[in-house]
């Protein structure tokens, strides 16, 4: 099904943050570990399938761009839903949004874009447990390292890009990527409570998290400008936070759905003189 590029885009962020609300209804069964395990390894699983990359033709300056980008990819998802399961996931994904909006930051000479940073300061301090009390600090801190992997892997989805085709950079980087969750997963020792109907719903977050959005937002961006699409994306902490009140009933204080639109707009200033790589599909 062919799909309008705005449309196309907006169904794939629903997607990636619909897939979060299963995530954190398998949590209390398999664990952060074990649910990024289901996710990544499904995955690679129908990417390897559906693209079916000969590995034996990849060349040397190939695998040295694909191997750290797919490593960066797993290390980023693990985080991510490491965060999840502690903090809700409109802070989650807005905390994980200071990685790329930093990297458009980086440099930059525009008085304006200090404007971008004193916002995405002040969301930064108004979500940040200055008594230690009420957010999860270990929560915030594996949603910012999650934001820091998602800034290197928009670099290395660069240098990948460049050295391979998308779909087949994504496959190859998918498999090295559970070759690092995977172990987590078996470490943390719930795979034993895996279920049929628990398999299943492992396959849907694969497919609404990663398969069905990497769809979406390709064939998006083969008609929409690079600046269109990351002001769109932008949204995407004020819909992860919408999507957690709705559908998991997660509520957030005044202060932190401030916090969210804050750093959205951040975001979206930033993104009107961004050039850079556009952002991935994330956890």
């Amino acid at each position: 099904m062919k799909l309008p590029p705005v449309p196309a885009v907006l169904l794939s962020i629903v997607s990636v943050q619909g897939g979060a609300a299963i995530a954190k209804g398998l949590f209390p069964v398999l664990g952060a570990a074990g649910t990024a395990s289901a996710r990544i390894g499904f995955s690679a699983l129908i990417l390897l399938l559906t693209v079916r990359p000969n590995l034996a033709k990849l060349n040397a300056a190939q695998w040295k761009a694909v191997i750290p980008y797919g490593l960066v990819l797993g290390a980023m998802n693990l985080l991510f839903y490491c965060a999840l399961a502690r903090i809700p996931m409109g802070l989650a994904v807005t905390l994980e949004f200071i990685g790329p909006l930093g990297l458009a930051l980086g440099g930059s000479r525009r008085a304006l874009d200090i404007l971008w940073v004193v916002l995405a300061a002040a969301g930064i301090a108004l979500i940040a447990p200055w008594s230690g009390k009420g957010i999860d600090v270990p929560g915030v801190i594996f949603a910012l390292s999650a934001g820091v992997c998602w800034a290197i892997y928009i670099l290395l989805s660069k240098r990948a890009g460049r050295q391979l085709p998308g779909q087949l950079a994504v496959s190859v980087g998918m498999m090295f990527a559970a070759l690092l969750v995977l172990p987590a997963g078996i470490i943390e020792g719930n795979f034993g409570l895996m279920t049929p109907t628990i398999l299943v719903l492992g396959v849907v977050l694969a497919l609404l998290s990663s398969v069905l959005p990497f769809s979406l937002e390709m064939q998006a961006l083969r008609k929409m400008p690079s600046r269109t699409f990351s002001i769109l994306m932008s949204v995407e902490p004020a819909v992860a936070a919408l999507i957690g009140w709705l559908v998991i009933g997660e509520q957030l204080k005044m202060g932190q759905w401030i916090a969210v639109i804050c750093i959205v707009i951040a975001s979206c200033g930033a993104s009107l003189k961004s050039k850079a790589v556009n952002p991935p599909v994330e956890a």
